[in-house]
């Protein structure tokens, strides 16, 4: 027995020793401290001590490096948001390793460039890479993107205090990307908001974009895209929604965006597409149609629009149920005629017919597009009449 015992725990001996020559040795990430009062003084020194994993936390402070470069996938960590300044002559961080983060730092004072496009933080051709809980100010680009996959941007803050549209850079654009997810940003005082072109498969989700010199949000070429749950307010010409299909416009909230070419949400040469469950108040127009086709329009509130909505003759199936049209100038308005789009189960606050069964349906047809409103399109200082007599009194002979 006790030759049996010595043989079972001698095997026992055995398979743990082995178990180390075959068990793969593991590395743990490093923690590196850069900043005041640390060994550590400058980020780009953090950077180059760190290695694959690794975090690297800056203390508060004022930090101007230049250009800083992360090419190594590490966690780059701010404390209370400590400032990196580019005075106004570098792109301040460029990520160029996959799997990276960016948390929790001031920006301010990128290089601004007519040849380059600088931007606070640019990602270049990287994946699984997030940007979240900063601070960008006066900064030429925002948070740029080109060649990116299954990237995140989340619950950044980004101002920009240019006037003219030639001299400033949108705050995200995406360029020729996947699969990327924009939440809970606030946007203020750029070009474009939120710019797509060519990207796919991605969600635009919880963003509150204002104010920006020419669009809010603005689509090209980018295909299965979805955005819910957005405000865009009071920009230059609202949202702009160009050549592409599959996008999913869902709860977003369109809102104040006035001016000669101004519109809630411009859609031209869309297909396959749904808008359901907006909110359009108070706008030019709150949706444009140019070359539209397939699209259904569901459930969507228009108040207090100019045009609630203008549809071009070039457009053809498309879907208008269950909208609520109230308190707006012109309900619809177009340079042709609706006959290739469908209206169905609308509620028209203008509609003055009767309901003698009671089923809360007219019982005569509504039709939206009024004739002033097309005198108006074809004319339009007729517009000088509105509220007048003459256009009351060709209101009543029409009906």
């Amino acid at each position: 027995r006790s030759s049996e015992l010595e043989n079972i725990i001698g095997m026992k001996l055995y398979l743990i020793i082995a178990s180390l020559f075959i068990l793969p040795k593991f590395g743990f990430a490093n923690i590196i401290q850069v900043g005041p009062g640390k060994s550590i003084k400058q980020i780009k020194t953090g950077i180059q001590f760190a290695k694959s994993g690794d975090t690297v936390f800056v203390h508060p402070g004022f930090y101007r490096e230049g250009n800083i470069v992360i090419a190594k996938k590490i966690y780059l960590k701010g404390i209370k948001f400590p400032v990196l300044d580019g005075e106004n002559k570098f792109e301040i961080l460029s990520i160029k390793a996959n799997g990276s983060t960016i948390d929790g730092f001031k920006l301010i004072h990128s290089g601004v460039s007519n040849l380059e496009d600088y931007a606070g933080i640019k990602m270049y051709d990287c994946r699984d890479v997030t940007i979240q809980n900063n601070q960008l100010f006066d900064t030429y680009f925002g948070i740029y993107l080109q060649y990116g996959k299954n990237c995140i941007i989340r619950n950044n803050t980004t101002t920009a205090y240019y006037k003219e549209e030639q001299q400033s850079g949108n705050c995200i654009p995406c360029w020729k990307s996947d699969s990327i997810l924009i939440e809970g940003n606030h946007i203020v005082g750029h070009r474009d908001g939120i710019y797509f072109e060519f990207v796919m498969h991605s969600t635009i989700k919880g963003n509150y974009s204002e104010h920006n010199i020419r669009y809010g949000l603005h689509f090209m070429y980018s295909n299965d895209d979805t955005y819910l749950s957005n405000t865009f307010f009071s920009n230059g010409a609202g949202v702009a929604v160009m050549y592409s299909h599959g996008v999913h416009m869902l709860r977003n909230n369109f809102r104040e965006n006035w001016g000669d070419a101004a519109y809630g949400l411009l859609l031209k040469e869309i297909s396959d597409s749904y808008i359901k469950g907006n909110q359009f108040n108070k706008n030019t127009s709150g949706i444009y149609m140019e070359g539209v086709s397939r699209v259904k329009v569901l459930g969507n509130n228009f108040f207090n629009n100019g045009w609630a909505m203008k549809i071009q003759a070039s457009c053809m199936e498309v879907d208008i149920a269950r909208n609520n049209f109230m308190g707006n100038t012109f309900d619809v308005g177009t340079n042709g005629n609706l006959v290739l789009n469908r209206f169905k189960n609308n509620y028209w606050d203008k509609y003055d017919g009767y309901d003698i069964n009671k089923d809360h349906v007219g019982d005569i047809p509504y039709r939206p597009v009024s004739m002033y409103s097309m005198i108006v399109e074809k004319n339009p200082p007729a517009m000088i009449l509105f509220r007048s007599f003459i256009t009351s009194l060709l209101d009543k002979t029409e009906k």
